[in-house]
């Protein structure tokens, strides 16, 4: 008889600490290898720290699965998911070769999520977006290869679409892409960065108190703001409104909107209203047997009344609970429920600082350098695997916890 299974489906920060948490566990109990396999499957060898894509600098933005996976035990498997069996309990991959069918004992869906991209002429043809590393890569070529291209209008205008926190921070750094390429190629030019949105506030997630403080750091960033717009169509020259109005732009770059992976519709439950799976407190798909879910593709309950946010602030515990308690739902022992009792949020204002703040309704704690330090230690080092390949140390790091708040300076401003 063949080893117990638990297959882990995304290598993003939900399904990489749900792999790495099931193996922890199982060394916890000292089960040894071949007991119980655990595999992830995921269509990149890279594990990409994909809230880092609007910055400048892609260089360390990828870690190798394999770094992390191969020390602490767990089979990587490259592949795109194509079905899921819930009776029979398997999965249909369309890998390089052919497909393969990956039977399961127990299950973590992590497939994450993807932009949303409605259907407007031309969107799919001609914008650009952050929402992968390939997508940030084309887009940082693209903006350095601008000095070479003819003097056209719009040819050093960015607009962004999309005044949510990816949009924000996607827009604070383009003044700085632009000047650089420009001072690379010795060419004079005047930057222009126009941040877009349906809406009639920017970051309207954000809260009242922080709202002034991005308004601030967008106008001394020299960022134009088009509120209350609609996008009729997007050409290779700049965008259309409904309106009717054409805004010239050699670059159009798509942040509006996030839905969970369209796989999610293969589970036989009600999703929300972002296509999201369903959990109890243990990442449990409530009504399907053996199944768990976990980072953005799932949603639960973070108290009475706020659900989980697509984000790594509650994707990595959420994974790091799934496998622990996938192995626990499998061996019969007791599942740890998720309990994170605090929400931060911190939000990359590029060269002006940034904007942190606490709670649900977005007090504001730090901004500025001060907010910006904490900003660095977060994308820099607190939501990275170790990239040592000591298995202790990887094992260790997806310990079912919850970390405290990232520290800050609350006295910067």
């Amino acid at each position: 008889m063949g080893a117990t299974r638990v297959l882990v489906l995304g290598g993003g920060f939900a399904g990489l600490w749900s792999a790495v948490g099931a193996a922890r566990k199982l060394d916890e109990l000292g089960q040894g290898a071949g007991a119980v396999e655990v595999t992830l499957v995921d269509r990149n060898a890279y594990h990409n720290i994909r809230v880092r894509n609007y910055e400048a600098d892609l260089s360390r933005l990828r870690v190798p699965l394999d770094d992390v996976l191969g020390p602490a035990g767990v089979r990587r498997v490259e592949g795109e998911v194509a079905g899921i069996d819930f009776a029979g309990r398997a999965v249909t991959l369309a890998a390089p070769n052919g497909p393969e069918v990956l039977t399961y004992d127990r299950l973590v869906f992590a497939l994450g999520s993807r932009l949303l991209r409605p259907d407007i002429p031309g969107l799919a043809e001609h914008a650009f977006d952050v929402d992968t590393y390939d997508g940030a890569a084309r887009l940082n070529r693209h903006i350095d290869a601008l000095p070479a291209r003819p003097e056209v209008p719009g040819l050093f205008t960015v607009v962004v679409v999309g005044a949510g926190l990816t949009g924000l921070e996607t827009a604070a750094e383009a003044p700085g892409k632009l000047r650089t390429a420009l001072a690379r190629a010795g060419r004079d030019g005047s930057p222009r960065v126009i941040l877009a949105d349906r809406g009639a506030r920017v970051g309207s997630d954000m809260g009242e108190s922080a709202r002034p403080i991005i308004e601030e750091a967008l106008a001394a960033l020299g960022i134009e703001t088009r509120l209350g717009v609609d996008v009729a169509a997007v050409g290779p020259s700049g965008l259309t409104l409904r309106s009717g109005e054409e805004i010239p732009a050699a670059t159009v770059v798509w942040c509006a909107g996030m839905r969970a992976s369209p796989l999610t519709r293969l589970f036989p439950v009600e999703l929300d209203r972002f296509g999201r799976i369903p959990v109890d407190p243990f990442m449990r798909v409530e009504g399907v047997a053996g199944a768990f879910a976990a980072g953005d593709a799932a949603w639960s309950m973070m108290d009475d009344v706020h659900a989980s946010v697509m984000s790594c602030q509650h994707g990595r515990p959420m994974g790091r609970i799934a496998g622990h308690n996938v192995v626990c739902d499998l061996l019969g022992l007791p599942m740890l429920p998720l309990q994170i009792a605090w929400y931060v949020t911190v939000l990359d204002l590029g060269p002006w600082g940034a904007l942190y703040t606490e709670g649900w309704d977005r007090h504001v704690v730090a901004t500025g350098e001060a907010a910006k330090a904490t900003k660095r230690a977060i994308n820099g080092q607190r939501i990275y695997p170790p990239l040592t390949r000591d298995r202790r140390e990887i094992l260790a790091a997806a310990a079912p916890t919850v970390q405290e708040p990232p520290a800050t300076d609350a006295r910067g401003g």
